[in-house]
């Protein structure tokens, strides 16, 4: 096991662990899913473990550690920012500074004792002797690595854009076989990520979390402010490059992104969260989202233009953005696009793991097989179906065992009468989508089935739509896919013969005598109106046989019982918690919410047999909201 080499993210957003055999993924996890913690930016002691224990070794088989991003230059930068401010910020200067002159600016020195720590031992080596070295990668060159690395290509283009690591916001590099070429980099504070960032905060949303809310929020508007966004916020060149005026954002001086310029130049104060949404914020999301999406397609085009390539790569918070990845695809500018599932910083863990190991000689063992080295993003705990009954018997749980054809047309025909399931298979999932999983499902069928998933099981915002999941042989009968799209990160519009007429001519959604704001969801638009967004379009996950078998088996009889190859996949949690990752958690949010069944490995559970669920207090009021 001398090729193992551990990646880590860690101490800011999303903390996640890693570990590569060479170039050979073998785990992957969040440390959200371990403490419960939204979003947890703590040193990944549960996800380190994990990953160690399903390769079935320790630190002492770790050739070496990769941490994400490289500490020194991120502590230049922050320093030059608040000098750059000043006397702006000094608040938020002295609150940060002990941080930064303490462990912050060297926290490989805290990553090897929290690894010492962790050391299962006994024996020789055992404690801070048991810690290989460890080696700082920059920010973006772990984003590129992320992306190229596992991709099926052997060459590509690889644009990674994000709100900032060290001082990168976005880069473009070149990859080709065992080697990535940085070619440019823009830099702090001219950010993408940080524009979209400020319109999430200024719309109510939470920063780092709420950004895919303003994407979901943008077809219910019209983009009437994205030319005073090119006008007085973003200078966008032709070939994607850019600068933001700076003095109507305040995230250089403070806790804060937007201040009283902002307010004047949007019709007034940002919006309170929690607060109703207003016609303002819908033109908002629909205007930011526009000019985001016209930097990136500039940005990929000066990617092939300077590359030559006919592939893609994407990484960086920004590539989460699926309608801006799927207007990247329609426009044909590559043949091929390639989405790193877990784009965001937990992604940065396996892309320094992978970019330590490449330099270190390993091969990219999965070129030619026309697969990513990813293996479905199913690289986290998976539990035997041993391990689930024997949770189910302590508990004195109620329930049915099947055989697995006999379990996916049992569920297939629970869902094709309305009802509601909690899906728990095989490994978790690595990033922030549910593929099959950890996931909830529903008839796309069904015109009701958002807003009750979106109100009664999710607790969420009625706006928010759902994606669909298909067979990847039926998709086209369905969406207008120009490739296959396994790690929903593609929006696609639904396909013309899916399409209902509009009610009348009079009262489309798209004139101005239409239904305008939230009244649009009344519409139905398509035979699988659960899934169709106001727009007509869908964030599609295509599911082969060969990444997900008991996924790909349950839509296959589900289309046996209705005709209809399609399913609403949602993610196994509620608002403001992370993704399930244990028996008893999906257990929990099953009893908690107004899911009808739920399938436990080979065990399926009916929510009308299960003993009455009482708790001490309202778990509502203890998730944070995000």
């Amino acid at each position: 096991m001398a090729d193992l080499v551990l990646g880590i993210s860690a101490y800011y957003h999303d903390s996640a662990a890693a570990l590569v055999d060479g170039a050979t993924v073998v785990a992957a996890a969040q440390e959200e899913r371990f403490t419960r913690r939204r979003h947890d930016p703590s040193f990944p002691a549960h996800a380190v473990t994990y990953c160690l224990a399903e390769a079935g070794a320790t630190l002492r088989d770790v050739s070496a550690v990769a941490y994400y991003e490289d500490p020194a230059l991120k502590f230049r930068r922050v320093m030059a920012s608040y000098a750059g401010a000043a006397p702006f910020g000094f608040a938020a200067f002295r609150d940060t500074l002990p941080e930064w002159l303490s462990w912050k600016r060297r926290p490989e020195q805290t990553i090897r004792r929290e690894l010492a720590a962790l050391d299962p031992g006994p024996g020789p080596g055992f404690g801070l002797e048991a810690v290989p070295e460890i080696v700082c990668r920059r920010h973006h060159e772990s984003h590129a690595a992320s992306a190229f690395f596992p991709s099926p290509y052997e060459s590509a283009a690889v644009l990674c854009i994000d709100g900032v690591g060290e001082w990168a916001t976005t880069s473009l590099w070149h990859g080709r076989a065992d080697r990535l070429e940085p070619l440019a980099e823009l830099r702090f504070p001219h950010s993408l990520g940080m524009l979209y960032s400020a319109f999430t905060y200024f719309c109510g949303f939470k920063v780092d979390s709420g950004e895919y809310k303003l994407m979901g929020l943008a077809p219910y508007g019209t983009p009437r402010y994205a030319n005073l966004i090119r006008e007085r916020l973003i200078d966008l060149k032709p070939d994607g490059s850019f600068r933001l005026d700076m003095r109507h954002f305040a995230f250089l001086r403070g806790q804060v992104m937007t201040g009283r310029r902002f307010e004047e130049l949007f019709d007034g104060p940002r919006r309170h969260p929690e607060s109703p949404l207003t016609e303002r914020e819908f033109d908002l999301a629909a205007s930011v989202q526009q000019v985001t999406e016209e930097a990136v397609l500039r940005l990929a085009r000066e990617a092939q233009r300077r590359t030559g390539e006919t592939r893609l790569c994407l990484a960086g918070g920004v590539a989460l953005n699926c309608v801006a990845n799927g207007h990247v695809i329609r426009e044909e500018i590559f043949d091929g696009v390639w989405v790193q599932p877990a784009a965001g910083d937990a992604g940065g863990a396996l892309g320094a793991a992978l970019a330590v190991a490449m330099e270190g000689g390993a091969e990219r063992a999965h070129l030619g097989s026309g697969r990513d080295a990813m293996s479905g993003a199913l690289l986290g705990p998976a539990y035997r179906d041993e391990e689930i009954q024997a949770y189910l018997d302590g508990a004195g749980v109620p329930y049915t065992r099947l055989g697995t054809d006999a379990l996916a047309a049992r569920t297939a025909a629970e869902l094709a009468r309305g009802k509601v399931v909690g899906w728990f298979q095989d490994r978790m999932e690595f990033g922030p989508r549910a593929l099959g999983a950890r996931s909830i499902l529903g008839d796309p069928r069904d015109t009701g089935m958002q807003s009750a998933m979106n109100q009664k099981i999710k607790f969420r915002e009625s706006f928010r739509p759902f994606a669909p999941a298909v067979l990847a042989d039926d998709a086209q009968d369905y969406f207008e896919l120009k490739q296959e799209s396994p790690y929903m990160l593609v929006v696609a519009d639904v396909a013309a013969a899916q399409r209902l007429p509009a009610p009348n001519s009079t009262t489309d959604a798209d004139t101005e005598a239409g239904p305008r704001g939230l009244d649009r969801l009344k519409i139905h638009r398509s035979t699988v109106p659960a899934v169709t967004h106001v727009d007509m379009s869908a964030r599609v996950q295509t599911v082969s046989r060969e990444a997900n078998p008991a996924f790909h088996r349950l839509l296959t009889a589900f289309k046996a019982e209705t005709g209809c190859p399609v399913l609403v996949n949602t993610s196994f949690n509620v608002r403001g918690e992370p993704i399930v990752r244990s028996p008893e958690e999906a257990y929990t949010c099953f009893m908690r919410t107004r899911i009808d069944v739920l399938v436990l490995g080979g065990f399926l559970l009916l929510k009308e047999n299960q003993p009455p669920w009482h708790e001490d207090a309202d778990w509502r009021t203890e998730i944070p909201l995000d």
